[in-house]
């Protein structure tokens, strides 16, 4: 974790991570509570999502065919950046529980990497309706 903490230049919770492997994810409870991971993981995803559904609607006939998977490999490119020195960005449920479930050290804070990309995703679409649609 001091290669990702001085590729951060000292920012984000990677001094006190509870999960020390690859692929895990966890957040530092003396820099974030439960409820702000919770949040910053369904941002994460609500933003992917709306992107997503927004590279690919029907009445966007403008954009060319490389733009669509150019735009989604931005955006997740964008959380990386942003998450990874909070919560090492699961914005997928499935990848943010399995390694700590599978490896036997998953933690009082999976909830965090379990809920809240799916809530980020329920609470994409009706925002995508009401913005775009």
């Amino acid at each position: 974790s001091s290669g990702i903490n001085a590729e951060y230049g000292g920012l984000g919770n990677h001094q006190n991570i509870t999960v020390d492997i690859a692929g895990a994810n966890s957040y530092d409870p003396d820099m974030l509570n439960g409820a702000q991971a919770f949040f910053l993981e369904a941002f994460g995803t609500m933003f992917l999502v709306l992107t997503i559904l927004a590279s690919i609607q029907e009445k966007r006939k403008d954009t060319k065919s490389y733009m669509t998977p150019l735009a989604i490999g931005i955006s997740i490119l964008i959380m990386h950046i942003f998450l990874i020195p909070y919560t090492n960005c699961a914005i997928n449920p499935v990848r943010g529980t399995v390694w700590n479930i599978i490896t036997g050290i998953a933690t009082d804070q999976f909830w965090v990497f379990l809920f809240g990309p799916i809530v980020g995703g329920i609470v994409a679409v009706p925002m995508f309706n009401i913005i775009f649609a």
